[in-house]
């Protein structure tokens, strides 16, 4: 059972990759949609910030130690880190912040980073919390190269393709 975790920020292809993975045939969970998070209080208790309803990923990971299959799970929120012990890869997708923005301009999948407001705060997070995530970080993929090349990276860390059937054969 391989659980790979990719995290990286806007604009790095995450949702991409997966959408690729899952036409594979591997089992993805995008965490930005269907109700994986929640905005809760941060713990200085002003604000708030979109984080993992703990419980789900929980439920979600721990089905996937029991079935024994691949599951490659994507998001960036505050409280991800309290499931990194339990995740066989942590991938960080990074690519040139002007590739970023582009993607953001162009993508019809996402409504984040619209709005001015929303690149600036791409562009500060970028500076303070894409470090944050390369330092946990098992592996980094720069996906400025060509979108197969990152799927394929990603896919050989569960090891073996989910379409194909393994044979045994005895002596």
């Amino acid at each position: 059972m391989a659980v790979i975790f990719v995290t990286g920020m806007s604009g790095t292809g995450k949702t991409t990759a997966l959408n690729r993975l899952e036409q594979r045939g591997y089992r993805v969970v995008d965490t930005d949609v269907g109700g994986w998070i929640e905005d809760l209080p941060l713990s200085e208790g002003v604000g708030t910030e979109p984080q993992w309803r703990e419980d789900r990923i929980d439920a979600l990971i721990t089905e996937h130690e029991i079935s024994g299959k691949p599951l490659f799970i994507a998001g960036t929120v505050l409280n991800q880190g309290k499931f990194y012990p339990r995740f066989d890869e942590i991938v960080l997708f990074s690519a040139p912040l002007e590739v970023m923005l582009e993607r953001i301009a162009t993508r019809d999948t996402n409504p984040f980073g619209k709005t001015a407001e929303q690149r600036d705060q791409i562009v500060a997070d970028t500076a303070e919390v894409e470090p944050l995530l390369r330092v946990s970080a098992t592996v980094e993929i720069n996906t400025h190269k060509p979108l197969a090349d990152v799927v394929d990276q990603l896919a050989a860390f569960a090891g073996h393709s989910p379409n194909k059937i393994h044979f045994r054969c005895r002596p």
